[in-house]
């Protein structure tokens, strides 16, 4: 019985040890961080014909990324590098819907700035950025596009060393007399 009332009693005290030092924690701990803004939530800043003249200025980077992974394209072409050309096609398609779209932002863009819409001229610019950064990762990616003889350094070889020590036998045949095994004969008390 006094052992029992022990137990209880030090389950007691590591309870409220555990509470305690719970409470203790909680209101020793400073208040949280502000958020950082991420490379993502740049505050755009400019007036509206800043926006549309920098906006501009993304269309020649971005045809610049299309040539070079066209260029890559038509010389997996040449080497009929099947891999390669599937990779890079779908990176130049990518590539040039997203110069599209930017296109049709940039114009969007103008327009904003024409009717002197602040608040839509930074949304248009702010779009066709994404878009640029999106194209600059494409031909990244481009680049990194493995072809068919990058895929293998050398022909595949299999070496068989065989152990003279193991025996030249088949374990699938049955052995010199096969063994038999006979079941015992039961017999029955009622009878």
């Amino acid at each position: 019985m006094g052992s029992i009332l022990k137990s209880k009693s030090l389950v007691t005290l590591c309870g409220l040890t555990a509470v305690v030092g719970v409470a203790a924690a909680q209101t020793a701990e400073p208040p949280p961080a502000p958020p950082t803004p991420s490379a993502d939530s740049r505050e755009v800043v400019g007036t509206p014909q800043q926006l549309l003249a920098e906006a501009k200025a993304f269309a020649p980077a971005m045809d610049r990324t299309a040539s070079v992974v066209r260029r890559q394209l038509a010389e997996a072409r040449e080497n009929r590098d099947v891999v390669r050309v599937l990779c890079l096609n779908d990176k130049l398609n990518q590539i040039d819907l997203a110069i599209r779209t930017a296109n049709d932002r940039i114009e969007a863009l103008n327009a904003a700035v024409t009717e002197n819409d602040a608040v839509r001229a930074k949304h248009e610019y702010t779009v066709a950025q994404v878009l640029k950064d999106r194209v600059t990762t494409l031909g990244g990616e481009a680049n990194a596009c493995i072809g068919e003889q990058s895929g293998f350094v050398d022909e595949s070889r299999v070496k068989v060393d065989i152990d003279p020590n193991v025996a030249d036998t088949d374990p699938s045949e049955p052995t010199d007399p096969p063994i038999i095994v006979e079941p015992p004969v039961l017999t029955s008390p009622t009878l």
